[in-house]
């Protein structure tokens, strides 16, 4: 589906085109058509495959929403695919945005569910004189849009790890805080899987080498891979802190599971004392003088009782009762 489809010159919006009328702006010095689309199928795509004249592994990628972030040259063209990551409802939520770029055009794809790109274009708009850059800043307004929405999911995950320490010495919440922690190290690897390759992407967009078409626009996208930087330490630092408390978590369920096993222990202890003098004084042997005592019984019972209440003092010191 066709979101927008407009032409541009010098920086400045000139009007909506029909996709039709794009060869009439191509080519032509100071202009370029911004066109984006929404999940389109493959006959809308082959239609501006031929307009823009896109590589046919360009276009493929673009339509497989499975992609790794990654930046790729054909010619005077760039080809960049993006991550949307978003949070809803405590949960982490993926989306693909492919870009093409070359003299005179872009073209963003965007797939999956997710907020849409309508303010990149007010920004770009309001600020001409970047704009007039060409789509080499456009690329840059959408890279940086994404790379700026990663922020609230890394706050998010923060939050989500706090929430989790504070619940991890409270007792029967093992569990519960084991499976968060586990749900949290999954969110934190999808969002670094996003993160780091686009960070790549970027730093060939400033350093070295650059694209003809990034030039102009190289101090930008070194501002984005900074921001880039920043998350992936962010991430870095909550995946070492999630392993961690599930290494703490693990380590109280195994105390627990220790004191359990204290318990058990000592009571059986304090049976088998009991058992043990119960056997002695069951075997029915001939010649055992308690057997003629009046007050035998009550005597064994009372040597059972102190055995056990002596070895139950002993646990309950030790701290096993």
């Amino acid at each position: 589906m066709i979101v927008n489809c407009v032409a541009y010159e010098k920086g400045h919006r000139l009007h909506d085109i029909q996709p039709d009328e794009i060869d009439d702006y191509q080519g032509q010095p100071d202009r370029f058509v911004w066109v984006a689309l929404h999940e389109p199928d493959e006959q809308e795509m082959a239609r501006f495959q031929a307009v823009f004249g896109l590589h046919e592994l360009a276009v493929e990628d673009a339509l497989n929403g499975h992609q790794r972030p990654k930046l790729e040259e054909y010619g005077e063209s760039l080809f960049v695919i993006m991550h949307m990551v978003t949070m809803r409802d405590d949960q982490l939520e993926t989306g693909q945005v492919a870009v093409f770029a070359g003299p005179g055009y872009v073209l963003s794809v965007r797939l999956h569910p997710g907020r849409g790109f309508a303010e990149v274009r007010q920004r770009c708009e309001h600020e001409p004189k970047l704009l007039k850059h060409g789509p080499a800043f456009v690329i840059y307004a959408l890279m940086d849009t994404i790379v700026d929405r990663y922020f609230p999911v890394v706050e998010a995950l923060q939050a989500e790890l706090e929430s989790i320490e504070d619940q991890i010495f409270v007792k029967g919440s093992a569990r519960r805080s084991l499976e968060r922690l586990y749900q949290l190290k999954r969110q934190t690897m999808r969002l670094k899987h996003a993160a780091m390759p686009l960070g790549e992407a970027a730093s060939h967009l400033f350093g070295g080498r650059v694209p003809a078409l990034c030039r102009k626009t190289r101090e930008y996208f070194r501002d984005v891979y900074d921001h880039l930087n920043r998350i992936e330490s962010a991430v870095d630092t909550i995946r070492e802190m999630t392993i961690t408390a599930i290494q703490v978590n693990l380590s109280m369920v195994a105390i627990d599971e220790g004191e359990v096993h204290k318990r058990l222990a000592a009571w059986a202890a304090i049976f088998a004392v009991a058992t043990i003098l119960a056997g002695i004084w069951g075997m029915n042997f001939a010649h055992m003088p308690e057997l003629d005592w009046r007050l035998g019984y009550p005597l064994a019972l009372l040597v059972m009782g102190s055995a056990c209440g002596v070895l139950y003092r002993r646990f309950r010191l030790a701290g096993w009762l």
